[in-house]
């Protein structure tokens, strides 16, 4: 795996390094002191995996996250005990508590390679974002890395998306335009100024108003597919 180590304290990018040395599956492909400069080097260096500082000078790692179009691996590494403990535990996010144990490390390490869907690499963060891919969504005080595979529904709520999840529905500072030309549209199709669905979440389909067509997910939501795009999604759905 190539790992990013993204932290502004020069000892604890030591630290974790020679820690690291003990993986002989993990390559360390650089480190970034903050958020922008961790932005361009996720963007240049592609790594599978970043170990991420959470209170970082300018943009914190939360808001890192929030920028990327399409989210690699994560471990946090983190100070901040009750922080942690708040933001993280209750999603099953991992996190490592200053000063890192080697123990820990290891076993946040063995999830990942539990995680992994596939060994082999992308290419490009320009393509296409599939239903592999995962994102990164902070609503409050909750955070979750959601695979695309697993959002039934984007909603458009003004300069905002809602995100539909499991039983979740956070929002994020998104527009579902600039969203729309990121998705792969062999998952994802565009029903309406308002929606895009994921098309495996498909459960039924029924006739509407005005030449329109309705879908019904497996979730239980309902969306209307407007006229002009009803015969676009006919032909995709061989209807």
């Amino acid at each position: 795996m190539r790992a990013l180590i993204i932290d502004d304290e020069r000892l604890a990018r030591k630290e974790l390094t020679n820690l690291l040395a003990e993986f002989k599956d993990i390559e360390i492909v650089g480190e970034a002191v903050n958020a922008e400069e961790a932005e361009k080097l996720i963007d240049k260096l592609l790594p599978d995996l970043i170990f991420l500082d959470i209170q970082m000078p300018g943009k914190t790692g939360f808001e890192l996250l929030e920028s990327l179009e399409k989210t690699p691996k994560v471990i946090f590494t983190t100070a901040y005990d009750e922080y942690a403990l708040k933001a993280f535990e209750f999603n099953a996010l991992d996190y490592l508590l200053k000063p890192i144990e080697p123990k820990r490390l290891n076993d946040s390490i063995e999830k990942i390679r539990r995680e992994v869907v596939s060994t082999e690499h992308v290419k490009s963060n320009k393509s296409p974002l599939t239903v592999n891919d995962q994102v990164f969504v902070k609503d409050g005080d909750n955070c979750w890395f959601v695979r695309l595979k697993d959002v039934r529904l984007f909603e458009s709520d003004g300069n905002y998306i809602k995100v539909y999840f499991d039983k979740y529905k956070p929002m994020i500072h998104k527009s579902l335009n600039a969203l729309d030309e990121k998705l792969d549209d062999k998952s994802f199709f565009r029903v309406s100024r308002k929606h895009i669905i994921n098309l495996d979440w498909v459960e039924g389909i029924e006739t509407w108003f005005n030449g329109g067509l309705m879908v019904k997910l497996k979730g239980g939501e309902k969306v209307e597919v407007s006229r002009r795009q009803a015969t676009k999604f006919k032909d995709l759905m061989s209807l």
